[in-house]
């Protein structure tokens, strides 16, 4: 997932499921936050932690990281969405 994907600014929905993405989570999707509704990175083989700034995504409603190889906790920030 390129870090630039986070200045985009007008978007809505960012739908990665099942691409067989091989990389960390950019932090910089926490960029997205004024319009960001549904971010699904389901099914890859994402590795790492889910980043912190993902709770700057205020408008979310849908977020999905199933079946990837993450690890850690959820970061706290997430409650608040």
């Amino acid at each position: 997932i390129p870090s630039t994907s986070g200045s985009l600014s007008n978007l809505k929905t960012l739908y990665l499921y099942s691409n067989l993405l091989r990389s960390s989570v950019p932090t910089q999707l926490g960029n997205l936050g004024s319009a960001l509704v549904q971010l699904d990175l389901g099914s890859n083989r994402l590795t790492g932690t889910i980043p912190t700034q993902l709770g700057q995504l205020a408008a979310l409603e849908s977020l999905s990281f199933y079946d990837n190889r993450l690890t850690g906790t959820i970061p706290a920030e997430l409650s608040n969405l």
